[in-house]
């Protein structure tokens, strides 16, 4: 039986800055309904996959496909639409909006887009505006933080503003995830709160690829590893796989 096709492919991509080659014929597959885990020391070049997969940086050469959809060269808006989402290192919410608010700017809603329909569909646009919030509250509730919906997301712990930054672009229903360290700058407590959470993006059908510097929660999670060094893809393949190859090893710890 032939093996499906990955919903996510990045073939031979490349991107420099300069003279630095940063990503260099950068190849691998996400496949679906798996959690990916990108990994690799620091300046392997994890963040500028993601950038350039999700539009925010532009490519040299290469090829990324959703679903067999051309995407690289798009612009992020785009990508977005298309059906692949991003949390980001440092979260970029909207800090002096409610925690609702934030989520409600993921739900897409499209019948009051339209002037005209202000006045000539009023009722099916009120109906949008109701259907969007309350998918802003399940979603909300799905991530533990109903309870928090009309305070500011400034006002919230940094680790319910991570659980934010990721139930924003859940919302969106955009069928890929990127995590962007998920559980960076977190104690265990709160580490022990996020990653069921990310597992449970997969149980609702989201396909994550994860950029996560926390080995053990890279074994716990991730389906299969990419492992990325000076931008290029050295391995791929089962988490306990990659984590016992000595020489993968000696690149990431240094020993």
């Amino acid at each position: 039986m032939a093996a499906e096709p990955a919903i996510l492919s990045v073939q031979g991509v490349a991107r420099s800055f300069g003279g630095i080659q940063a990503v260099d014929n950068c190849t691998f597959d996400v496949q679906s309904g798996l959690i990916t885990g990108l990994i690799g020391p620091n300046g392997a070049g994890k963040t500028t996959v993601f950038n350039l997969i999700t539009g925010f940086l532009s490519a040299d050469q290469g090829s990324i496909r959703l679903k067999g959809k051309e995407i690289l060269g798009l612009a992020p808006h785009r990508v977005e639409r298309l059906g692949v989402v991003r949390t980001f290192q440092h979260l970029r919410l909207w800090n002096k909006m409610s925690v609702i608010e934030n989520v409600l700017l993921g739900c897409a809603t499209t019948a009051g887009e339209n002037v005209f329909s202000l006045f000539l569909r009023a009722g099916a646009v009120r109906a949008e505006e109701q259907r969007a919030l309350d998918r802003a509250m399940e979603v909300l509730r799905f991530f533990g933080l109903v309870d928090r919906a009309h305070e500011l997301a400034e006002d919230l712990a940094y680790p319910e503003q991570k659980l934010l930054s990721m139930a924003r672009i859940f919302a969106t229903d955009a069928p890929v995830m990127l995590l962007d360290e998920p559980t960076s700058g977190l104690d265990s407590e709160s580490i022990d709160r996020i990653v069921p959470m990310v597992r449970r993006l997969v149980d609702h059908g989201k396909t994550v690829l994860l950029i996560e510097h926390n080995i053990e929660l890279i074994s716990e999670l991730s389906d299969q590893v990419v492992f990325l060094h000076q931008g290029q893809v050295l391995a791929a393949g089962a988490p306990a796989e990659i984590m016992r190859d000595p020489a993968l090893t000696e690149i990431y710890f240094g020993v």
